[in-house]
């Protein structure tokens, strides 16, 4: 969050001074990136907390939550970029001191890629979609400020539109992370199943366990990072409570087999009509 504050700070200084619409866009998408990091720390902070007797199930969904907040920020952000560089675009402006705009971007861009790199091996690690977000930004941004790079290049050579265009590149970059991230927020928060086709897959293998007849009924949900539900297997009317509690063993192995991580699964056993 540091390094992304002092980086926008930095790229819209130097962008007010040079006059380039495109590292001022760089700048106020990095700027804004901090404010998404903090939500992003907010979030993760927040989940860790212990179920407690208010929130039985505990604070796990405060990760999507900020990542929903966080991809609304991002939107805001996007539309203001566009309005400036259609303003650019009627008024095209040279950029005054291309050197010191260029290592500018150019620092900007190696910085956000390194940053990148670190967030996604953590975010793949432990499957956080907040994290996850927060990197795909970040190799954003990097993108984003190579693209600046190119632009201002350009602006240097006589071709002010490309001032505009890179401005344009940036909100449209935004736009899109920012798209995805609401989809796939909205999506858990309202219990969307992570995986329709997991969820086939591991009622084929489940159906194949020793001593379960057949499966009755599976919902699941993501809860934050982790995959959460319930499971209702069908077996002999006849079994006893000791063989279900191998039975569940085996389960929760073909569960995790298939698909993770995997957090608090209940397991019911129904018995099986006969005849």
């Amino acid at each position: 969050m540091l390094t992304l504050l002092g980086t926008g700070v930095v790229e819209m200084l130097v962008g007010v001074i040079t006059g380039s619409l495109g590292l001022t866009a760089d700048g106020i998408d990095s700027f804004s990136d901090a404010v998404v990091s903090l939500f992003v720390w907010i979030g993760l902070h927040f989940a860790r907390k212990r179920p407690d007797q208010r929130f039985h199930f505990g604070y796990y969904r405060v990760e999507t939550l900020s990542a929903l907040f966080m991809s609304m920020g991002m939107m805001a952000v996007s539309g203001l970029i566009f309005y400036e560089a259609y303003q650019r675009l009627l008024h095209p402006v040279d950029v005054k001191y291309a050197p010191l705009a260029l290592v500018t971007v150019f620092i900007a861009g190696v910085i956000s890629l390194y940053r990148a790199i670190q967030m996604r091996t953590v975010a793949k690690k432990y499957n956080i979609l907040s994290l996850h977000t927060n990197a795909s930004n970040s190799i954003k941004d990097s993108s984003s400020s190579f693209v600046i790079f190119g632009s201002v290049v350009g602006v240097a050579l006589g071709i002010k539109i490309l001032d505009a265009i890179g401005g344009i590149i940036v909100a449209t970059y935004l736009l899109t992370i920012a798209y995805t991230t609401m989809k796939e927020a909205s999506l858990i928060l309202m219990d969307a199943t992570q995986s329709p086709e997991l969820v086939e897959v591991l009622v084929d293998e489940l159906d194949k366990l020793e001593g379960i007849l057949g499966v009755d009924n599976v919902k699941l949900r993501m809860t934050g990072p982790y995959i959460t539900g319930v499971i209702t297997l069908l077996v002999n009317p006849k079994t006893m409570l000791e063989e279900t509690v191998t039975m569940r063993q085996s389960v929760l192995e073909t569960i995790t087999r298939i698909m993770e991580p995997v957090g608090d699964i209940h397991i019911e056993f129904m018995p099986a009509k006969t005849g």
